[in-house]
C-alpha cells in the first residue's frame, strides 16, 4: 500500500513539474508575439511597451496628440529589442479613429497576442466644480473607450486583455468623484468579461500612486506597474480574472 501510495505521488510529482515547464516554454515567452499598448507614448503605457521591448515583442504603440513622444518611444523600443514596431496615431473617444487603428494592425500584423487597455486621464477637483465636459472626457477616455476598444480588437486576441484600472477604482478618494466611478467601472467590466473569456487571460492591474502626469509625478516608478503588467502577461502572476493591486506585488 505504502509503495503504491509513494508511485502514485511520484508520478503525480513529475507530471506536475512537466506540466509546469510546458506550460512556462508557452507563456514565458514574449518574443515574437504582438502586443497592442494604448496610450504608450508617456507614462505607464510608455514603460510597458520599453518593458515588452527588451523581451524582443512585436509592439503596436499608440499616442493621441504627442507625436514627437509617441517616435521617441517608438525608437526606443526598437533600440531596446522590439522584433517590430507599428506607432498609430489613436484616439480612443473617436470610433473613427479606433476603426482605423483596428485597419492598420490587421494589414501589419493580423492578429494581437495581448490587448493592453492603459489610456487614462484624470481630473482632480470637487464634483460640484467639475464641468460637464470635464464628465465626459473622463468617462468617454478611461471607461467607454476602453469597453469599445475591447469590443473591437476582441476577435483579434489570441492570449490576452490587460486593462489598466486603479487603487482608485477601489477605494474612494475625495476630488477623483469621476475617476473613482470610470475606474469601478473598469473592474466591472473586466471582471465580468473574465468570465466570458474562456481561454483568454483578462485581469485588471491596479497601480497605486504612481509617477506620472496625472498625480503631479508623485508615486511609485511606473517602471514598476509595467513590470506587473509584464508579469501579468508572461504567466509570472498566475491570475485570471479579477484584479491584480501592484502593491501587493510589487511592495
Amino acid at each position: 500500500m505504502d509503495t503504491t501510495r509513494n508511485l502514485f505521488f511520484s508520478v503525480t510529482q513529475v507530471r506536475a513539474r512537466l506540466a509546469r515547464v510546458l506550460y512556462g516554454a508557452i507563456i514565458f515567452r514574449m518574443k515574437g508575439k504582438v502586443v497592442l499598448i494604448t496610450g504608450s507614448s508617456s507614462g505607464i503605457g510608455r514603460e510597458t511597451a520599453y518593458r515588452f521591448a527588451r523581451e524582443g515583442a512585436r509592439l503596436v504603440l499608440s499616442y493621441n496628440k504627442g507625436k514627437a513622444r509617441g517616435e521617441a518611444a517608438q525608437k526606443r523600443c526598437a533600440r531596446l529589442g522590439a522584433e517590430d514596431t507599428l506607432l498609430i496615431n489613436l484616439d480612443v473617444t473617436d470610433n473613427r479613429s479606433v476603426a482605423r487603428a483596428l485597419g492598420g494592425v490587421k494589414r501589419k500584423y493580423g492578429a494581437l497576442d495581448y490587448l493592453i487597455n492603459n489610456a487614462g486621464v484624470g481630473v482632480w477637483s470637487p464634483f460640484r466644480n467639475q464641468t460637464i465636459g470635464d464628465i465626459e472626457r473622463q468617462v468617454r477616455t478611461n471607461l467607454e473607450g476602453l469597453i469599445k476598444m475591447t469590443r473591437v480588437f476582441l476577435p483579434m486576441v489570441r492570449a490576452g486583455i490587460i486593462n489598466i484600472a486603479s487603487a482608485a477604482g477601489k477605494e474612494a478618494y475625495a476630488d477623483m468623484s469621476v475617476y473613482c466611478g470610470t475606474k469601478w467601472g473598469v473592474r466591472g467590466f473586466t471582471q465580468t468579461l473574465a468570465l466570458e473569456g474562456g481561454r483568454l487571460r483578462v485581469c485588471c492591474v491596479n497601480p497605486d500612486e504612481t509617477a506620472t502626469r496625472l498625480s503631479g509625478y508623485r508615486g511609485r516608478p511606473p517602471a514598476e506597474v509595467a513590470e506587473v503588467v509584464y508579469m501579468v502577461a508572461s504567466g509570472k502572476v498566475g491570475v485570471k480574472g479579477g484584479d491584480v493591486d501592484v502593491w501587493e506585488v510589487m511592495g
